[in-house]
């Protein structure tokens, strides 16, 4: 017999024994990053489901809202509560359309061309200092924005496509409404039992932050809407139920709305003449300063204050990546993502965060 060692008392784990601690190490580093790639790869590709089911919340926000304030006058239950809020909005929506929508449609008809041929005679007045090329037209420019904004030019003319997201979004958001704590549980439930409460927290600060924003959004959009319609009116610029119902719509869009709206609201009113062009500059400067002075300063108090240049980041880059449904979601999901990390940072600081 040979006194040499055996050659299980010299051999080491190699390279593919898992129970090396190295090598076990260096596995969960690769399985993190792998995980990570994948659900970025699934972010992307899920993209626009998943913003369905977000805008989805952000519907059942202002339905809860509108169901939790109907509460402190009217003592009956939340289902019914919730059932007179979802009716209201669609009477609405449909009394809107029957009342204003011939006269949209006819405003509409002559609104293009109105805005081409104020927004070239602004070009040729800019050429003429030398400011921009003087061949260049407002066409040209239309379509290198929206040729840099591929999938939001698909997402704003593909009508069809659009009607269907809302349906869906509108429809998510009743579910959600009707039974929030269910899916709180449901994605509770998935999670380990010393993290569940923590959740809870979080989820329920969120949604009333969500449901503050969404409260100050509408406020807002209703402001700016009535308000340019009825000094719009008052001036004699023309087509001032179409501006007005354009400048609330664009309201729920911070910093860009404002920016678009405010050039639509100029170039038409200048259509008309020196002085309704002036009266309509007038007129989007008071709302824009009732709305960013008084409006947004007291949702910011009461929900979360964002950064206004964070926000604007924000949406063009998710409009750029998810299109239009990512340019109107941004600053909700912006809100909520701050929501979160107060709270976490909070818990971890042992700060006690106030009650809703």
């Amino acid at each position: 017999m040979s006194d040499a060692p055996g050659r299980r008392d010299v051999e080491e784990p190699g390279p593919t024994e898992f129970r090396d601690p190295l090598i076990r190490q260096e596995l969960k580093r690769a399985s993190v990053w792998l995980g990570l790639g994948l659900l970025i790869f699934a972010v992307a590709f899920l993209s626009q489901p998943l913003l369905l089911i977000l805008g989805g919340l952000v519907f059942a926000s202002i339905l809860d809202g509108g169901t939790r304030l109907l509460g402190r006058v009217l003592p009956i239950g939340r289902g019914w509560r919730l059932t007179i809020i979802t009716l209201l909005a669609i009477a609405f929506l449909v009394g809107t359309i029957a009342l204003a929508g011939m006269q949209i449609a006819q405003q509409a008809g002559n609104f293009q061309e109105v805005i081409t041929r104020q927004a070239n005679r602004a070009l040729e007045w800019a050429a003429s200092f030398g400011f921009v090329p003087g061949d260049i037209r407002i066409e040209q420019i239309f379509e290198q924005v929206m040729g840099s904004l591929g999938r939001l030019t698909y997402a704003v003319t593909n009508v069809i496509g659009a009607a269907t997201s809302l349906f869906l979004i509108m429809v998510i958001g009743v579910f959600i409404a009707v039974e929030p704590r269910l899916y709180e549980r449901g994605v509770g439930w998935m999670l380990p039992m010393r993290s569940r409460d923590g959740f809870y927290r979080m989820i329920e600060r969120m949604a009333f932050t969500l449901r503050r924003l969404m409260a100050g959004r509408l406020l807002g959009m209703a402001v700016e809407g009535v308000g340019t319609w009825v000094l719009l009116w008052a001036g004699g610029v023309p087509m001032a139920l179409l501006l007005g119902l354009l400048t609330g719509i664009l309201a729920f869009l911070p910093n860009i709305g404002a920016i678009i709206s405010g050039v639509l609201i100029i170039l038409v009113g200048f259509s008309a003449g020196v002085d309704t062009g002036l009266w309509a500059v007038m007129v989007y400067a008071v709302v824009q300063i009732v709305d960013g002075y008084l409006i947004v300063p007291y949702v910011a108090k009461k929900t979360v204050d964002l950064a206004p240049a964070l926000v604007l980041g924000a949406q063009l880059l998710f409009g750029a990546m998810f299109g239009i449904l990512g340019l109107a979601l941004a600053d909700p999901i912006l809100a909520m993502a701050k929501a979160a990390l107060q709270q976490r940072s909070e818990e971890e600081h042992g700060a006690r965060t106030p009650e809703p």
